[in-house]
């Protein structure tokens, strides 16, 4: 699958790898392509970069992987053509610009409502799914845990995440599907208590599993 990731993070450059890995073609998108050059040349030489606009329309699917703070910016600089009918996997959080109290990040966003949400409003013909939301960057791809973790998703589109799912099982995850975009509202906050063990304890190799009889 061609794969366009919005984004030159650690989110970003750790699922490019992955990807490519599991023989996935990739392009990174990005404002300024030439601070890739380095991580390009080491890490991940069969990557292409591009701008915003150019790999949302070059890829089969495409994943959000920016900060939440300018998710919208972002995706109204792809524009609403690149994206309409493609599978737009969801990996941001609606992270605020403040410091953690007590190992709690805090959320720009209420309890009754999610980013995706938001940026599904905003691009309707886009099939977004939201994925890779509840896990550290260092643990989305085949992660070297005591046994297969849960990766939560969801979104309004059927076939959107079936896509996801086959991913995820290739990339080393049970997926966990919770319903419509109202299901990002549960799924987002599992980054506050995904990260509380790496703020009190500087324990951040972990995951979520759900457990049945």
């Amino acid at each position: 699958m061609k794969v366009g990731i919005l984004g030159s993070g650690d989110v970003a450059k750790s699922l490019a790898v992955g990807f490519l890995a599991h023989g996935h073609s990739v392009t990174l998108g990005t404002r300024d392509p030439s601070k890739l050059t380095e991580w390009q040349k080491a890490k991940a030489p069969k990557a292409a970069t591009a701008s915003f606009r150019e790999t949302a329309a070059w890829g089969e699917a495409v994943v959000l992987a920016v900060k939440g703070s300018i998710a919208t910016q972002v995706l109204e600089a792809v524009g609403a053509p690149a994206l309409n009918g493609k599978v737009v996997i969801d990996a941001t959080n609606p992270i605020a610009d403040a410091a953690p109290v007590n190992g709690i990040i805090r959320f720009f966003t209420g309890p009754n409502e999610s980013l995706m949400e938001r940026l599904q409003a905003q691009l309707p013909q886009a099939r977004f799914v939201k994925a890779f939301s509840s896990v550290g960057n260092s643990l989305m791809v085949d992660p070297k845990l005591s046994s297969r973790p849960s990766m939560f998703i969801c979104g309004n589109d059927e076939s959107a995440k079936k896509t996801v799912t086959q991913l995820l099982e290739q990339f080393g995850w049970d997926a966990e599907d919770v319903g419509k975009a109202e299901g990002a509202r549960a799924i987002e906050p599992l980054c506050m208590l995904w990260c509380v063990p790496g703020f009190l304890r500087n324990d951040w190799a972990h995951a979520f599993k759900v457990v049945r009889p």
